[in-house]
């Protein structure tokens, strides 16, 4: 397990991590997430060593390295840029790290590491020889060969085109599962957040805004920050009536929804609408009214933009056979998932 408890960490008059606590459980993949300047790459490096923190603590497996050196602390991290030693070939930069430890053994595990990330066969090859992804997974490999307690990730994709990314991170996730390892993961990725990780850490402003499961940030914003973060989402206006147990009715430019009403007092509130939960229906008989302002085709689905009277409206539609042009007036209505009460 990985603690902190009110950890910050200042860099003279800048605060970069503020007050933040949270758990990583064994062999589960938590994902440090939050745009540019947030502090998760600061928080990772709390956890690396690489960085002491300010004030607060931290503990691995039950242990206070709140004041640890790196060497002292058993956790491997993968960076950015793979730092991978170029006048190496693959089965020296695996071995490196048991090498210089004296392990005699250092090569046999370092095959075994690149047997598990699927490169066995290039072994002999250099790094420049390599593709970004397998250049990913020898730098995996190298973190795996050191048995660490704990993986540490940094932006591991960010240096990968689209295609890639997505079968890495399928890969990364796979390991991660069937070796049951304890990783932190950091990325701005919104997407890759939501298909790798047991739990999300937002975070904004070196602090976090909020902690969860992937399904409940996505379904279950708990501000305004992360319901924008967490996916896309049409923030809008809407009034509460009187609660019927965890349930109240929401009216929303005269059609009335009901939603869980997690806690918010009767009267003005806001709601989150994912774009996939709005239907459009070419029928005008029910539901709100609105005008389709903008259409585009992006093979998979359909996104449009439409004026509504509760404000300009984001939907995406997997309905591509059937497009609905620019100018059309539709009739908008909401699925039972991805539409939430954003309490603040």
């Amino acid at each position: 397990m990985v603690e902190f408890k009110n950890v910050t960490k200042r860099y003279g008059a800048v605060t970069a991590v503020n007050d933040v606590s949270f758990r990583i459980e064994p062999g589960t993949l938590a994902t440090l997430l939050g745009p540019s300047g947030c502090g998760k790459t600061t928080t990772l490096r709390l956890i690396a060593g690489l960085e002491m923190a300010t004030s607060g603590s931290i503990a691995i497996g039950g242990r206070d390295v709140t004041s640890a050196p790196a060497s002292e602390r058993d956790v491997s991290m993968v960076f950015q840029s793979y730092a991978l030693f170029p006048h190496m070939n693959v089965l020296e930069n695996v071995a490196y790290g048991p090498t210089v430890s004296g392990d005699r053994a250092a090569k046999d595990k370092a095959m075994e590491k690149l047997r598990m990330v699927g490169l066995e066969t290039l072994a002999s090859r250099m790094p420049s020889e390599l593709s970004g992804g397998q250049q990913q997974r020898v730098a995996v490999a190298r973190a795996l060969v050191l048995e660490p307690q704990v993986l540490l990730f940094d932006e591991p994709l960010s240096n990968l085109d689209a295609k890639l990314r997505r079968r890495v991170r399928e890969d990364i996730r796979e390991l991660q599962q069937s070796l049951r390892l304890t990783v932190a993961y950091v990325t701005h990725d919104q997407q890759e957040a939501l298909a790798v990780s047991d739990r999300i850490i937002v975070m904004s402003n070196a602090r976090i805004a909020q902690v969860g499961a992937p399904r409940e940030l996505y379904e279950a914003p708990r501000d305004r920050f992360v319901a924008d973060f967490i996916g896309d989402a049409n923030l809008v206006e809407a009034e509460l009536g009187a609660h019927r147990g965890s349930r109240a009715p929401v009216r929303l430019g005269g059609v009335e929804i009901e939603l869980e009403h997690r806690g918010a007092a009767p009267g003005a509130v806001r709601i989150a609408i994912r774009p996939e939960s709005i239907i459009l229906k070419r029928e005008l008989n029910s539901g709100l009214r609105g005008v389709v302002r903008k259409a585009a085709y992006l093979g998979t689905h359909m996104e449009y933009t439409v004026e509504a009277p509760i404000g300009q409206l984001f939907v995406v539609d997997r309905d591509v056979a059937r497009p609905i042009a620019a100018g059309t007036e539709v009739a908008i209505g909401f699925s039972d998932h991805g539409v939430a009460l954003v309490p603040s």
